[in-house]
């Protein structure tokens, strides 16, 4: 499922590159190191416990995800959690500031302008994740790994330092429903994956991208449906959310690559022999028809957002994302038997 990307030519496009990346890791810190004063804190402020899984989050109306979300994370043994709310209007903010695990920052800032809250979770993490084991999702995605019921992430944290590893890298895999977009019915609090129960196994293309070294997978869903005739504009479905962090890293691209470049090595894709997990990706539970026509209007969610007005007007229309190859998901068993992630228990 990988190819290879062709390597700098000489010795010198090498020195340079990673001179290059050096001045970018630097210019991304220093502009985390500004966005901090975009940031107030609401809630929880001085409540961050020194040990444990710390997970970090930007959200904006995600009040329905939210109850299932910490309750998932919480199973899994994050101790405790920074969010960044971005002008929510649908009680998320109240919903947060209630908990007594979440240190909650508001902040009305363009998200765009942040680059996609990527400043500001940059900032967090130099802040309070230095030497931490940091878990860095969105409020649509749900971490699943092999033998997770047993294993929680301290222990996943664990089996990876003794294996000489600073990080885990997941796919980020759409799950969706049999039927229509929005015609489910979808109950506070309950596991996303309980009506969002089919995924496609395949297939998934990898490269190994110069300089960043970082991978970049497409495929699967969402490429199938909304993007069979421009591929290339799919989205990025790589992700290594789970880092042993230090001030010297920075993500980049969402949670797709960081610097230095060696970190990218941590994943290797679906197929690969790292060990990995999967993202389980709830993006289209049955509010995502009039979330989708919002965010077009707000455009906050892309480089270049009016390239991809057809796809928010396709998911307007309430198409059927099942088809007979899609598989039924029940847990994460049916991931690894497809080669989409790889035990880190040996």
């Amino acid at each position: 499922m990988t190819d290879s990307a062709a390597g700098p030519a000489s010795r010198w496009a090498r020195l340079s590159g990673a001179y290059r990346m050096r001045l970018k890791r630097r210019r991304l810190l220093w502009r985390a190191l500004r966005a901090r004063h975009q940031l107030g804190v609401s809630s929880g402020h001085g409540a961050i416990p020194p040990d444990g899984v710390l997970a970090f989050v930007v959200l904006r109306n995600e009040a329905a995800r939210l109850p299932y979300f910490l309750q998932h994370y919480r199973d899994l043994g994050v101790a405790h959690f920074l969010i960044v709310d971005n002008g929510s209007d649908d009680g998320s903010a109240d919903l947060l500031a209630a908990q007594p695990d979440v240190t909650l920052w508001q902040t009305t800032a363009s998200y765009r302008g942040s680059r996609f809250g990527l400043d500001w979770l940059n900032w967090l993490l130099w802040r309070h994740g230095h030497g931490r084991w940091c878990l860095t999702v969105d409020a649509d995605e749900l971490l699943v790994y092999d033998q997770m019921d047993a294993h929680k992430l301290p222990a996943l944290a664990g089996q990876l330092e003794r294996g000489g590893r600073v990080g885990f890298g997941t796919l980020m895999l759409d799950i969706f429903p049999k039927g229509p977009l929005g015609a489910q019915a979808y109950v506070l609090g309950d596991d996303p994956s309980r009506i969002l129960n089919w995924f496609d196994a395949g297939p998934y293309r990898a490269v190994r991208q110069w300089p960043l070294n970082n991978l970049w997978v497409q495929g699967g869903a969402r490429e199938r449906m909304f993007f069979a005739d421009q591929p290339m504009q799919s989205p990025t479905l790589n992700k290594i959310p789970l880092v042993r962090w230090n001030r010297r890293y920075v993500y980049v691209n969402s949670t797709h690559s960081l610097l230095p470049p060696a970190l990218n090595e941590l994943y290797d894709g679906p197929g690969g022999e790292a060990p990995s997990g999967v993202l389980l990706h709830s993006k289209f539970l049955p509010e995502i028809i009039p979330k989708s026509l919002q965010e077009k209007a707000r455009g906050q969610h892309f480089h270049t957002p009016e390239q991809f007005d057809g796809y928010y007007d396709q998911i307007a229309t309430a198409p059927d994302l099942w088809h007979e190859g899609a598989r039924r998901y029940s847990g994460p068993a049916d991931l690894e038997a497809c080669c989409l992630m790889r035990s880190p228990w040996g």
